[in-house]
């Protein structure tokens, strides 16, 4: 039997929007230590464990603007207190945001209308005391369960909650498949390139007369280059990649707990997509989960489809363009 729980319209106050080299919306990994932190307390009270979770986004307010009405767009800063000599304090830049999610949670376990009432008031205690992605929840709409045998009739039934908004599904798959694409008419380009391309806002000169070599005089036209793939795209932050080797609990100084072991890491980044809940079919497609595997640990759906067949001279070129250019797995 499958099992949810949904967290409507939660409200969130100057959330971080900056994640590693991507920027406008908070990191999947926000969401997925946000789900784990509140798995960590319904297991000690309630015995339920959270598995995974899916995001909805219903609004989202950057908190940029531009100085002389037009040009670049520049973070809108705290005023921080004077310091003791009564100097201006420095000010480190930090992107912040306002949003409105609807988180879905896949819960490890059904739940019985009997308790509905008990866990309707643990949760909504437990979800509104913790953070989200550095900001403040200041409201939220309501909280839901689901059980059902019926997936799809399920699905349809959670999907419909969370409408208007838009699913964030992984969809890093498309950057492998770019960069094979890539390679074959450019040899030296690398994942770093690929992962731009989707990034990237890229115009060309077409020229406007038919003609093989244009001239210097020649006129033209500017036409917008397209994404790799149809959709709307955007670069996200996946997870982190161990970069040093694993260190004693409490030998590096200033770490965030001493009582765990410590490894410096980097993040991993890859390819996201935004798409209506209408499109989706079951809802465990668009859940996201978090693996762990020797260095590496990403944050993936099950949308994504690893079974990519590659020549192996395609493998070699992938994995040291992977390895020195991008982490991505």
């Amino acid at each position: 039997m499958s099992s949810y729980i949904l967290l409507e319209h939660i409200k969130v106050q100057n959330a971080n929007c900056i994640a590693g080299f991507t920027y406008g919306f908070p990191a999947i990994t926000h969401f997925l230590g946000y789900t784990h932190a509140l798995s960590r307390k319904l297991i000690h009270d309630l015995g339920i464990e959270l598995t995974g979770c899916a995001v909805v986004c219903h609004q989202h307010q950057i908190q940029a603007y531009q100085p002389g009405g037009w040009g670049d767009y520049v973070f809108a800063l705290t005023r921080n207190p004077l310091t003791k000599e009564g100097n201006t304090a420095p000010i480190v830049e930090e992107g912040r945001m306002h949003l409105t999610v609807s988180l879905i949670l896949e819960s490890n376990r059904a739940f019985h209308s009997g308790e509905h009432k008990q866990l309707l008031s643990t949760i909504e205690n437990l979800a509104q005391c913790q953070k989200l992605a550095g900001g403040q929840i200041t409201d939220m709409r309501k909280v839901s369960f689901y059980s059902d045998d019926d997936e799809q009739a399920l699905s349809r039934k959670l999907l419909r909650k969370v409408l208007p908004g838009f699913l964030l599904i992984d969809r890093s798959e498309l950057l492998k498949t770019h960069f094979l694409h890539l390679v074959k008419t450019q040899p030296n380009a690398t994942m770093l390139d690929a992962w731009l391309d989707f990034s990237a806002l890229t115009y060309r000169a077409v020229p406007s007369d038919n003609v093989d070599e244009p001239a210097e005089q020649d006129t033209a036209s500017w036409q917008r280059v397209g994404k790799p793939d149809k959709g709307y795209l955007v670069p996200i932050t996946t997870g982190y990649k161990a970069i040093s080797a694993l260190h004693a609990a409490g030998s590096v100084s200033n770490s965030r707990d001493p009582q765990y072991p410590f490894c410096f890491v980097e993040s991993v980044y890859g390819v996201g997509q935004w798409i209506s809940p209408h499109r989706v079919t079951h809802v465990r497609d668009v859940i996201w989960h978090h693996q762990h595997q020797g260095p590496w640990y990403l944050c993936t759906t099950s949308t994504v489809e690893r079974t990519l067949q590659l020549h192996p001279e395609q493998e070699a070129a992938l994995t040291e363009s992977t390895e020195t250019e991008l982490s991505y797995f």
